[in-house]
């Protein structure tokens, strides 16, 4: 049995591609803040923790490499969101967003180093539009998910040489979680929450494409119609991608 670790594993992303990698045969292990919805079964693992905090990643790698030396596959699919001007973003919250977004992640591939690559198995990082492109309002979330792509792209090169994949999903707007953003004091909230999202995409149709792309070994994934057309656009005209996403998002 294959073992795959989904880091945000009791989000609407994070669940939707454990329940398809356990359609496939997949054990499972969801690492996430909360996991009391989760029920533990022979495919499925869930594991409370706080990514943020090292003591309790350290603890929760160690767990999962106990049971299993060998893993498939990491999907790093924790994050938040922050939309708001620049000008109001506070320090510390500037800083949270790059702990979960950029932070956690790479300290849980870090830990798991070893492990994946026992299996010459595959690093995913699910990344954003914004990883990629500027997006309105979004400066710290923009910067944290350009730091996870130039993260895990660097890394392909380094962990080719040990028959490891690093691949990563660029999801556009994936609504997960529309009318129950967990808006937090500091202006940090749930992903997939965003009122000015366009070309909605489900979580399940989002986790559809990335585990094609995953199939695939495509190095980049964009997921949903808006992805791809962004990546093409920003490619080929920046200054023409910025200005068109200026008209569509910041007016809304």
């Amino acid at each position: 049995m294959k073992t795959a670790v989904i880091s945000g594993g009791a989000g609407g992303l994070g669940r939707a591609l454990a329940d398809r990698l356990q359609a496939r045969g997949y054990r499972t292990f969801l690492l996430d803040l909360d996991v009391g919805d989760l029920v533990e079964t022979e495919r499925q693992v869930p594991v409370a923790c706080d990514l943020t905090d090292r003591d309790q990643l350290a603890a929760a790698a160690d767990r999962i490499r106990q049971r299993h030396p060998c893993i498939d596959l990491v999907i790093y699919s924790a994050g938040i969101t922050q939309i708001g001007a620049f000008a109001d973003l506070r320090d510390a919250t500037h800083r949270k967003v790059f702990e979960v977004n950029y932070f956690s992640a790479t300290a849980l591939a870090g830990a798991l180093l070893q492990a994946v690559r026992a299996a010459g198995g595959t690093h995913l990082a699910i990344s954003s539009v914004a990883g990629f492109a500027p997006l309105f309002h979004r400066t710290a979330y923009a910067a944290s998910k350009h730091a996870l792509e130039g993260f895990f792209k660097s890394l392909r090169s380094e962990e080719a040489l040990h028959g490891v994949r690093c691949q990563i999903a660029a999801p556009s707007f994936v609504a997960t979680n529309i009318g129950n953003p967990q808006l937090c004091a500091d202006g940090t909230s749930r992903p997939g929450a965003a009122a000015d999202g366009l070309d909605l995409m489900s979580a399940d149709q989002a986790a559809d494409v990335i585990l094609r792309g995953l199939d695939s070994g495509a190095p980049l994934i964009p997921v949903g119609r808006i992805a791809r057309l962004s990546w093409w656009l920003n490619s080929l005209s920046p200054g023409f991608f910025q200005r068109l996403m200026e008209r569509n998002i910041r007016d809304l």
